[in-house]
Formats: structure tokens, sequence, C-alpha cells
């Protein structure tokens, strides 16, 4: 289990971002000039360690996140107190718009499974925009039609119990280019860090990795995942072929 980071609070790191960590930030460049202005004003961005919690399950929604740099792993506790991993959210991935819309508690954790680089804007700043901008109001509306795709298909990769299907479909979440633009073809993800968002061991992961590899769905590089057939993993690794002998 990965364990869970004691360090100050997130708001006392956070600084104003730069503007090469801007350029990271996909709903800006639908922004107005106005509007860029104000989001500008209150953007922050802020490190977030190994394993520290940046959203806990109960605590009043402050603001509307996204991934700069960096890997995190969206999870609740079931009632046996098993922890239950929805997604992961690597770069370019924005999450929390339902919360931040109805302005609630979390009912999910988010904690950085690798030092990540996270931008956020105040929740007030996040409705501003909404009654303001068009453009921002097509970027919620595309992240919230997306997610609930993402989390239909995650209940379907929960109820199987072929591993390597649950491996494929897991990584074909992560290179979903609506949700999460700043992916591209490369995934730099460890096998660990995807047997934590899975739910599997490091040696399962890797037999399916190699599976995936020998199908052509993927390529495995230095510090991550190359894509080469998304179809191939959002179907799941093929069957292997039955012998002529079989019954």
């Amino acid at each position: 289990m990965l364990p869970q980071a004691s360090t100050p609070y997130l708001h006392q790191r956070a600084r104003a971002p730069r503007e090469l960590e801007l350029a990271d930030i996909p709903w800006l460049r639908g922004l107005e000039p106005h509007e860029r202005d104000r989001a500008l004003a209150d953007l922050k961005v802020v490190q977030v360690n190994v394993g520290e919690l940046l959203c806990r399950v109960g605590r009043p929604v402050t603001y509307w996140f996204g991934v700069i740099e960096g890997l995190l792993k969206m999870s609740t506790d079931n009632e046996e107190g098993q922890p239950l991993t929805f997604t992961g959210v690597p770069p370019g991935g924005w999450f929390g718009e339902g919360t931040a819309l109805k302005r609630e508690s979390y009912r999910y954790n988010i904690q950085a499974l690798r030092k990540s680089l996270v931008a956020g804007i105040p929740v007030d700043s996040f409705h501003w925009l909404l009654d303001h901008s068009i453009g921002f109001n097509r970027f919620v509306m595309n992240q919230l039609n997306e997610r609930l795709a993402q989390f239909i298909a995650a209940r379907e990769i929960d109820r199987m119990a072929n591993p390597d299907v649950r491996v494929a479909r897991s990584l074909a979440a992560l290179f979903n280019p609506v949700l999460y633009p700043g992916v591209g073809e490369v995934l730099r993800i460890t096998q660990q860090e995807l047997a934590y968002l899975v739910g599997l061991s490091r040696q399962r992961v890797n037999e399916a990795l190699s599976a995936l590899q020998a199908q052509g769905a993927i390529r495995v590089e230095y510090g991550g995942l190359r894509i080469l057939d998304l179809a191939a993993l959002r179907s799941g690794p093929a069957a292997p072929a039955q012998s002529a002998h079989a019954a």
C-alpha cells in the first residue's frame, strides 16, 4: 500500500505558475483575453510529494485541480476498508469538476504516485468562468461527458477476471486524448505505479505488458509505455488461438 506522506499544508507551498507551465493547461486556450487575465490572477501550482494526499474524502472542495507533471491516483476505501481505485490522472488531466460544480465535500482521495506538479484554481474562480466564458463551459461539458464514459468503463474493468484485459483497459483509459491531452503517445509510468492503479501485483502487470507488447498494442520503453494501437488496448489482448486438436 502506498504510504500517506505527512507534509505542510499544500497552500503554504503554492506559487504562481511559470509561463512554460501555463502552456500545459489546456482550457486556458479557449478563454477570451479578459477571462484569461482573471484565471491567471488566481491560478496556483504546487509540488505534491509521493504518497501525499491532494484531496481527502470528507474535505470540502476549495480548488479545481489539474496535473502538469507527474501521476495521481483517484481512489476510496470500500466497506471492508480496502482501497478501491477509480482511475489514474496523468499530465494534462483536470478532475473534480463535478465536486466543484456542486461545492460539496470530496467522495474520493487524490494521492500522488510520484512527485507531481499540480495546478489549481479556486472554486469561486471556477464558477466565475462558468458564468462568463463560453469556451470554458465547452471544456467542462466535454470533461463531464468523457468522465461519465470513463467511470462506466471503470465499473466494467472492476468486474473483469482476466488480468491482461484489466491492464489493457486501464492503460487505454490513461491514453484518453480528451481527458489527458498531455500524455500524447508515451505514458511515463512504472510497472509498480501501474500495479497500484490496476490493483494487481507488479509481477502480474509485467506479464500483461509483455502480452500486450507481443500483440503490438504497446512498446515498453525506458521509463514508460508507447501506445501503438489504442483500439487494441480498448478491446483487450487477443485471445490465444486454439489448437486444431482442442476439444
